[in-house]
């Protein structure tokens, strides 16, 4: 697995059973779920960064319930020929995506900035590396990790680049331009595509573009997923609340996912 960083002097971590402790003594407990809080609080900008309880919990029982399996599945066919040793997904939540990686890659550690995230994944998904930390500056050290996923988060690009090994792959998931566009229009009076090119520019010249591709499937939700859905998103915040409860309170809603999947390749 790639090395873990003490995040306070940036010193390699021994990992023990209860504790990570690096040279300089600064040390992590290992919870009783599993995971490893990496986020010291002069790192934070605010008390709890990240999606709250609420968040976390909605898109847990919406993943749960399949709604995006065809995504997973696609991420995983995609990355299965690289054959990589090492995984490192930011941005992780809750763990759905990330738990399946295993299959396709040797070690795989999930990070994210959110704690009720990552109590969530390591109470559910054994056999993988649980980080609390941030992205911007990741517990890793230089040129250790094969591919680097970011799905739905925010994008350090000076630091994905340095994690990677030479010629190694990030995988960045966005959602295409009319991601939930029938959604959208019952939230908001006018809605603007999503624009996933935008990533592009900010790649180069350190990565290359290696595939492109759009996956989209149809929606089907009754009210608890629909209710879930809007929860776990930010559209549900920025739409008036009466958009808002007359669209939770419909029984069943159809609509149309699309994503887009960027596989990148770092270049020396």
């Amino acid at each position: 697995m790639p090395q873990i960083l003490c995040p306070l002097c940036r010193q390699p971590l021994n990992q023990q059973a209860k504790a990570w402790a690096c040279a300089q003594r600064h040390s992590f407990d290992v919870a009783r779920e599993g995971y490893v809080n990496l986020l010291p609080v002069q790192h934070k900008k605010s008390r709890e960064p990240g999606d709250n309880s609420e968040m976390v919990l909605a898109r847990r029982d919406f993943l749960q319930g399949g709604h995006y399996a065809p995504l997973r599945d696609a991420v995983l066919a995609l990355l299965k020929r690289l054959r990589a040793r090492s995984l490192l997904d930011i941005g992780c939540g809750e763990g759905y995506y990330t738990s399946a990686l295993p299959a396709i890659a040797g070690e795989v550690t999930g990070l994210d900035i959110a704690k009720p995230a990552i109590v969530q994944a390591a109470r559910r998904f054994a056999g993988i590396t649980w980080l609390v930390g941030s992205g911007s500056l990741l517990p890793i050290a230089d040129g250790s990790v094969d591919i680097v996923s970011n799905m739905f988060t925010q994008l350090h690009r000076d630091e994905i680049h340095r994690v990677l090994k030479p010629s190694g792959h990030t995988l960045v998931v966005t959602p295409a331009p009319d991601h939930l566009w029938s959604l959208r229009e019952q939230l908001f009076e006018e809605v603007r595509a999503h624009e996933p090119d935008k990533f592009l520019a900010g790649f180069k010249p350190r990565f290359e573009l290696r595939s492109q591709q759009e996956v989209r499937f149809a929606l089907s939700l009754g009210q608890a997923p629909l209710r879930q859905l809007l929860h776990m998103t930010p559209y549900a915040w920025k739409a008036k609340p009466d958009k808002r409860a007359a669209l939770e309170n419909r029984e069943s809603f159809t609509t149309a996912a699309a994503f887009s999947l960027m596989l990148f390749q770092k270049q020396e």
